[in-house]
């Protein structure tokens, strides 16, 4: 077991307790040593909800809110919610529901001022925005960048983080000019589902020992996640809700003390301002 004093964070989980393991999965993962987490709401649909303007995603918003409050309750630490607009939303818009690019666009950056009253309020702690990771066209593409931009707007203004959801990519020196160019400084952006190495945003570096020895090795600020999407439809997509804890665990045992604590303590105080070591002994 990793000791009482080590926060656990991890980055990107999603949680569903109506369809979902939702706070079994957290159990599983205090179990192992997690003290932290940020949940993320699902993506609107998966939630039975078809948005058609911002308002529509309150709801979604809602359950994610009531669903970290039962997580605090469980963990050492604390959870937060990080709430947003899946980029994916575009082509199902497009796609799937017939909307014109721009009343996608519309729609989505609706969503996005409905997430940010929510961190205005203190009931969130950062926005979730992005791109698409798969191929789409240039008006797709360029409605895509025009919603994420509006993230940074919001975050720069109510100066909190924005995860990302994009691309793979090691470098994206234009999202973060895009960002400090809304006045919302590069480290406070986070990519998800990152490798190891990134220049430009802050990596939420996946749990696989691979990328995290990269990170470790670069000395670098990272954070570490899994991405669990709870969806028992998928039992097996992406990384469990223990990953966090086994890898800190076994990043300890490879010499990467240093690591961890960049990982868990600073870098999570740089980007979204929260004190891991002090909310450990406020539970």
């Amino acid at each position: 077991m990793i000791d009482a004093n080590t926060p656990v964070l991890d980055n990107h989980m999603h949680l569903d307790p109506d369809h979902g393991r939702g706070i079994d999965a957290v159990e599983d993962f205090a179990r192992l040593g997690g003290t932290h987490l940020l949940v993320v709401n699902k993506p609107s649909w998966h939630l039975g909800v078809e948005a058609e303007n911002g308002e529509d995603f309150r709801s979604v918003f809602e359950r994610t809110l009531e669903v970290v409050e039962a997580a605090s309750d469980v963990l050492d630490g604390r959870a937060w919610p990080v709430l947003g607009v899946h980029p994916g939303l575009v082509s199902r818009l497009v796609d799937e529901r017939g909307y014109a690019t721009e009343d996608a666009r519309d729609v989505m950056q609706g969503g996005l001022d409905v997430a940010a009253e929510y961190v205005a309020s203190g009931d969130a702690l950062a926005l979730k925005s992005g791109r698409p990771h798969y191929e789409v066209d240039d008006a797709v593409w360029a409605a895509s960048n025009e919603v994420m931009r509006h993230a940074f707007d919001h975050g720069a203004s109510l100066e909190c983080a924005v995860q990302l959801h994009t691309e793979a990519s090691e470098s994206m020196p234009d999202v973060a000019a895009w960002a400090e160019d809304a006045g919302l400084p590069a480290h406070r952006v986070v990519k998800h589902y990152a490798a190891g190495r990134l220049e430009g945003p802050t990596p939420s570096v996946m749990s696989e020992k691979d990328r995290l020895e990269t990170a470790a090795e670069r000395g670098e600020p990272f954070l570490m996640e899994t991405d669990f999407v709870d969806d028992p439809d998928r039992p097996g997509a992406v990384l469990g809700p223990k990953t966090v804890p086994r890898r800190v665990r076994w990043l300890r045992e490879e010499g990467h003390e240093e690591a961890v604590r960049i990982a868990h303590v600073e870098t999570p105080e740089r980007v979204y301002d929260i004190d891991t070591v002090a909310t450990l002994s406020d539970a």
